[in-house]
């Protein structure tokens, strides 16, 4: 229980931290913070509970992590459905905070967005279903690959949850644009169900491309380690 409670913390940390960095901070009057700064958040959060709880749960904080993991040949297939549980719980909760405060401004709206993944007309860019679902693909594979990598045991001690959190801002930097990056379906889900209407009908996208991303990353990377060893 200790794992699952983990877990949910860092992903209400999560949602809360990187959602929350672009619905109340990414455009506030005169310093926002940006692209570049909910890019930061997003990475922020998981580095700190990397090393926050790492040490306990693995610090998934994602359903796409933990199936490319089992993947990857990391992580025992019968933990997968209660960690993603927890990690639904974790960003609902998170995202049911980040509303409380929202809401606490008399010009704040879901119609905004609150920082709900799309595609299409609900794209950042405008960028299609197609461009969309590639780039959850690849951003996540190349997660999974990061995360894979970072805590080999060949790889440097103590350096993982650096590469794994500065890695997951690059993925902001790239991919705002195009879907407001996912790569993670606990933190589409936890705002989607604030937002409801479109937010929930292309959902599943963004349970869809993290996962298949997440597995084929993990995957690639065991692959490339297992002919290496």
């Amino acid at each position: 229980m200790n794992k699952y409670l983990a877990e949910s913390i860092g992903t209400f940390w999560l949602v809360l931290g990187g959602c929350g960095s672009a619905v109340l901070a990414a455009a506030f009057p005169q310093v926002g913070i940006g692209l570049l700064g909910v890019s930061l958040a997003f990475g922020l959060t998981v580095l700190t509970m990397a090393y926050a709880i790492g040490h306990i749960s693995g610090c998934h904080l994602n359903p796409a992590v933990t199936v490319g993991l089992w993947a990857g040949g990391r992580f025992e297939a019968g933990q997968i459905l209660p960690y993603v549980v927890a990690q639904v719980v974790g960003a609902i909760a998170g995202a049911g905070v980040l509303y409380l405060i929202a809401s606490g401004n008399a010009d704040f709206s879901v119609a905004g967005g609150f920082a709900s993944n799309g595609f299409g007309d609900h794209s950042p860019g405008g960028y299609s279903m197609l461009a969309a679902l590639v780039t959850e693909v690849v951003m996540t594979a190349m997660f999974l690959f990061i995360i894979m990598g970072a805590t080999d045991a060949r790889a440097p001690e103590g350096f993982a949850p650096l590469a794994i959190g500065l890695g997951l801002t690059l993925i902001h930097l790239i991919s705002i644009p195009v879907t407001n990056t996912s790569v993670n379906p606990a933190r589409s889900t936890g705002v989607a169900l604030f937002v409801g209407d479109w937010a929930l009908s292309q959902l599943w996208l963004f349970w869809l491309a993290p996962i298949a991303g997440g597995a084929i990353g993990a995957a690639l990377y065991r692959t490339i380690s297992r002919d290496e060893g």
